[in-house]
């Protein structure tokens, strides 16, 4: 790998990174999510116990202390919290990504200055992560559907033909932040704030039909508003996927993947001027 050479910027050099790289990517991805719990007594265990403990949170306080519902007929009472941990699954599968990708290569200089290392690895890692909690709250919320209903719907098994766009997404934006953060290290600060609008903007503690036309028009461009009822649509109402909205949303996510894979391809070379 010579460092003086351009970096590619195709997708299909982006693809064969990936590849390349798969085993230092899962080794990465391995470290990450083993450090977080590094030093505490139940390690990896609390990846599992942390959304237990949040989805029986939720289903007290809104099933038994607010008593909401979300207007289906013959609603049972912990449906409520079911259907809004789906849709916070999804915000923190995105969300998470993106709050830690400004920082993702100021906190690891080591790899910029000192050896030549792939650092568009970064952000996959830092996706890795975040799908691998998103999918231990996955299965919380299956168990959970097991209880209440008995059975888990058949159309589960397209659950990650939804999740990939928003992961292909995901990675995208994450790469253009990583490189900003580097140029621009403010860029850090407000990312925590837009990720609690944008939790409050898309439809997790409330359904579409709840909102007027004109602003459920607007909803509609909310990255997050098409997935999360997918998701619920295929993990716990049973329903097919919308085809064409995929499909469109899969396009849409490969263009941003790859102008903000591109976009850090080009500005790399100056990491380590500025670090």
């Amino acid at each position: 790998m010579n460092p003086h050479a351009p970096a590619p910027i195709s997708l299909t050099s982006l693809f064969r990174s990936l590849w390349t790289h798969r085993e230092l990517i899962l080794r990465m991805t391995k470290r990450d999510v083993i450090g977080r719990y590094k030093g505490s007594v139940m390690g990896l265990l609390w990846s599992f116990l942390n959304p237990l403990a949040l989805l029986s949170v939720y289903t007290f306080v809104f099933s038994v202390v607010f008593k909401a519902r979300w207007g289906i007929a013959q609603e049972p009472r912990s449906q409520f919290a079911i259907i809004l941990f789906a849709g916070m699954i999804v915000h923190s599968l995105f969300s998470e990504t993106l709050i830690r990708a400004p920082s993702l290569v100021g906190t690891n200089a080591n790899f910029v200055k000192k050896i030549v290392f792939p650092l568009e690895i970064l952000p996959v890692v830092a996706i890795g992560a975040s799908c691998f909690h998103a999918a231990v709250s996955t299965l919380v919320l299956a168990g959970a559907l097991l209880l209440l209903n008995g059975a888990l719907p058949w159309t589960v098994v397209f659950l990650p033909l939804v999740i990939l766009p928003l992961v292909l997404l995901a990675l995208g934006i994450a790469w253009g932040l990583a490189s900003l953060g580097v140029y621009l290290r403010d860029v850090v600060q407000p990312i925590g704030l837009v990720m609690t609008i944008l939790l409050f903007a898309s439809p997790v503690f409330y359904p579409l039909s709840a909102l007027p036309d004109g602003v459920r028009a607007w909803l509609i461009f909310n990255p997050l508003t098409f997935i999360i009822e997918q998701t619920r649509a295929v993990l716990i109402y049973g329903q097919r996927p919308a085809a064409s909205g995929l499909v469109l949303y899969f396009l849409i996510s490969i263009g941003i993947l790859w102008l903000g894979y591109a976009w850090f391809q080009k500005t790399r070379k100056g990491f380590a001027n500025v670090l």
